[in-house]
C-alpha cells in the first residue's frame, strides 16, 4: 500500500493520529509555537517524561507517549536554526523528517503528522524547508511503505499554500 501524504491547516495537537511530531529545542523540554502547544495540550506528564530522556541532538529524534493528546506518541526532533545555508543545515532538516519517521516505523506508528519543522522562530525559509520536508518523506516512504498516512500541519494560510504547492 502506498502511503497517502496530505496537508492540513488547524492544530497539531487536536490530530487524531498514532504521532505527532514536535519541533522541539534541544532541552526536549517546552519551548515557544508549535513545542510549547503540544507541551500545554500534552500535560505536565510530558515535561516529568522528557526530563529523562535527557536532550536530543540538532537532526535527531526521540519519542515519549502522548499523554493528554488524542495522538498515542509525540515525536521529537530538532531542527536547525537558519544560518544562512551554509553550516549544514539543509541536511540537519532532511534528517529531522528520516530520523523522526525511522522512529515512527520502531514503534509502530502508521499515522503521523509533522509542522513546519524550523519555519517558525529557528528562522529557515518556509519554501526551502517545505521542499526538504516533502522530498524526504517521498525518500522514506519510496522505500518503506509501513507507515499508511503522513500529514503536514500548517498553522497559517501562508505555509499552507506553500505545502499545497510544493505537494503538486
Amino acid at each position: 500500500m502506498k502511503a497517502k501524504i496530505r496537508v492540513h491547516k488547524g492544530d497539531i495537537t487536536k490530530l487524531k493520529v498514532d504521532a505527532i511530531v514536535n519541533a522541539a529545542n534541544n532541552s526536549l523540554l517546552g519551548g515557544g509555537g508549535v513545542d510549547g502547544a503540544i507541551h500545554r495540550a500534552a500535560g505536565p506528564q510530558l515535561l516529568e517524561y522528557n526530563r529523562k530522556l535527557g536532550g536530543c541532538e540538532t537532526g535527531k529524534a526521540k519519542i515519549s507517549p502522548g499523554f493528554n493528546l488524542p495522538a498515542k506518541f509525540i515525536i521529537h526532533t530538532v531542527g536547525p536554526v537558519w544560518r544562512g545555508g551554509k553550516y549544514n543545515e539543509a541536511e540537519l532538516l532532511k534528517n529531522c523528517y528520516i530520523n523522526s519517521l525511522k522512529l515512527a516505523v520502531e514503534n509502530g506508528i502508521k499515522s503521523l503528522a509533522f509542522p513546519a519543522i524550523s519555519t517558525g522562530v529557528y528562522g529557515y525559509p518556509i519554501e526551502e524547508a517545505t521542499r526538504i520536508a516533502v522530498e524526504s518523506v517521498n525518500d522514506f516512504l519510496f522505500t518503506n511503505d509501513f507507515i499508511e498516512e503522513v500529514i503536514f500541519v500548517c498553522f497559517d494560510d501562508k505555509t499552507y499554500k506553500v505545502y499545497e504547492n510544493v505537494l503538486r
